[in-house]
């Protein structure tokens, strides 16, 4: 780094100073907190998304968002050049120049982080960064310093993409480096074309009953409610209505959205006992997760819900049956050993019925610790892979060489079987595999596939709902001196450290039918998350709290007695 570069971000950082007291962490959800102590840290993420940019010679992206957090937080993350998100060797980095307490610091910190990754300043492409923020009154001005973080990098541009959802962002940064038309309209264009293709592929005799035709979303009164309603304008023969949608005057994910309506199970604002038996769906604020819901018809405030688990279910129901349709063709074709592996990825906090279910249908289903970045790692190892959280972030993955092989094997197809069964399974394959957004979760073109493969089935949401029933779960929490102190293996479902508690679990595990309960670190805090499940509510609540106390007379305060 030349003089004249380091001189520049000494400059424009003393203009943003680290606030007393702050230390953030980039996890999963990049950097969050309130956002009036943001700004250095965006600015200083501007700076790290042009290094990125120039390391990779690549178009890079930095979304401003704090998701399903209130509307006075805010947050900042990097979108990597695959559109996924930033790449966990660059994390370190992250939280070291968020915390550099001085200019001159912050400065000898990016010096030597450019010497070690070998970053040119003169290479054939210089940073280009797509910008994007949601809703959040906070968002303008912290936008205004994630450019002056990108301009301090010499010849970096900043491109404002304006009010996005966060899957957008990554979409058209994947999209942009893949050479594709990537503005907002293309997005919507090519999830309004592929679901259009996919529903024309539905078999003639099935028709939906009228109730089933009409949906309800919640937008969580944030971007995607926003974004809903220019996709409604483009799927004029679908009967969507958008409640929430932030122009009624609603806040920010109070009482509303796919994180509220997942974990307290009941109705979000503004709706009520009329929507009884309708199908129901809920985004969260900025629409990367996506439950869906029923209103019980015996008390307003209580929903029968469909998470993550179920529309993952959905999903792998529907592609392992194109790829049976596909093996039952008996003439000659590209290859008749292509093989494509499908697998399914899911977390230890998977309601255990839903990997009984999935095992079931036949499915190789693994497990990775928590956190998208780990789903998103494994589930690229196969030719389709599907991951979903039961909160409701997920997507489907497809390999570049089976995606070759779907279109040799249409072409070949067209000529000899054109309008086939077999040729319809794999349209519908490709069609899936251009209407979901492979970078990242997305919760409009996940609504879209679901709403596409009830159509193909002819189900309501109850005929969804009832593909497995969910085991009674408890989640705890427990105030522990030093999370360290635990370690955990086998995807976080097993403690290896501190020794013994591991045989104490199974102790308490095995006095409850279907039981089944693991303790895992926090990754923000200094508490132990406990998940148990059992046949019935009662024994899991029990087996929590036995967990619990276990892991408090281990690593507590001792407060159990």
């Amino acid at each position: 780094m030349d003089d004249n570069q380091k001189s520049l971000i000494l400059k424009s950082s003393s203009q943003y100073p680290l606030p007393q007291g702050v230390k953030l962490s980039y996890g999963t959800a990049g950097f969050r907190a309130e956002a009036s102590i943001l700004e250095s840290t965006v600015f200083r993420v501007g700076i790290l998304a042009a290094l990125r940019s120039l390391k990779t010679q690549s178009l890079t992206g930095l979304m401003i968002t704090a998701s399903h957090n209130k509307v006075t937080d805010n947050g900042v993350k990097i979108a990597d050049p695959s559109g996924g998100m930033l790449t966990q060797e660059w994390e370190p980095f992250a939280d070291a120049i968020a915390n550099s307490p001085t200019p001159q610091h912050f400065v000898q910190l990016i010096d030597e982080f450019v010497k070690k990754e070998n970053i040119r300043f003169d290479g054939v492409r210089s940073a280009k960064i797509l910008l994007g923020r949601d809703t959040r009154p906070s968002g303008e001005s912290l936008l205004e310093a994630a450019k002056q973080g990108v301009y301090s990098i010499v010849g970096a541009t900043a491109i404002d993409m304006g009010i996005l959802t966060t899957p957008q962002l990554h979409w058209m940064v994947r999209a942009r480096n893949k050479d594709m038309k990537a503005t907002e309209l293309d997005y919507f264009e090519q999830l309004w074309s592929s679901f259009r293709f996919l529903v024309d592929l539905t078999p003639n005799q099935i028709k939906m009953s009228k109730t089933d035709d009409k949906l309800i979303v919640d937008g969580a009164n944030g971007v995607g409610g926003e974004k809903l309603e220019v996709l409604k304008k483009m799927l004029n023969s679908m009967d969507i209505e958008i409640r929430n949608s932030g122009k009624e005057g609603g806040v920010l994910n109070e009482g509303v959205g796919a994180d509220y309506v997942q974990k307290e199970k009941v109705v979000p604002q503004g709706f009520q006992l009329k929507d009884v038996g309708i199908r129901c769906a809920s985004l969260d604020g900025d629409a990367d997760r996506l439950v869906y819901f029923s209103v019980q018809s015996n008390n307003t405030s209580k929903i029968d819900l469909v998470d993550g688990d179920k529309i993952l279910s959905l999903f792998a129901l529907f592609i392992k049956e194109q790829l049976s349709i596909l093996k039952m063709e008996g003439d000659d074709h590209v290859d008749e050993n292509y093989e494509a592996r499908l697998g399914v990825v899911q977390t230890a906090y998977a309601n255990g019925a839903s990997t009984d279910y999935l095992r079931q249908l036949g499915l190789e289903v693994v497990f990775t610790p928590t956190g998208v970045k780990y789903l998103h790692e494994k589930a690229a190892e196969y030719d389709i892979g599907i991951y979903f959280e039961a909160n409701g972030h997920g997507t489907i993955l497809f390999s570049e060489s089976f995606l070759t092989w779907l279109n040799a094997r249409n072409n070949e197809l067209s000529s000899k079987s054109k309008g086939s069964e077999q040729q319809k399974a794999v349209l519908r394959l490709v069609a899936v595999s251009n209407l979901i957004n492979q970078a990242v979760g997305d919760a409009l073109s996940g609504l879209l596939l679901v709403e596409a493969i009830l159509q193909y089935k002819g189900w309501s949401i109850h005929n969804w709902s009832e593909l497995y029933h969910d085991l009674p779960s408890r989640q705890l929490k427990v105030k522990v001196v030093d999370r360290t102190a635990v370690v955990t293996a086998n995807a976080e479902t097993v403690a290896v450290r501190p020794p013994l508690i591991q045989e104490a679990i199974n102790v308490e595990v095995a006095k409850y039918p279907q039981g089944r309960s693991f303790i895992r670190p926090s990754g923000t805090e200094d508490v132990i998350r406990v998940y148990a499940e059992a046949s019935i509510q009662e024994a899991a609540d029990s087996l929590a709290n036995s967990v619990a106390k276990l892991a408090d007379q281990f690593l507590g305060f001792g407060n159990s007695g």
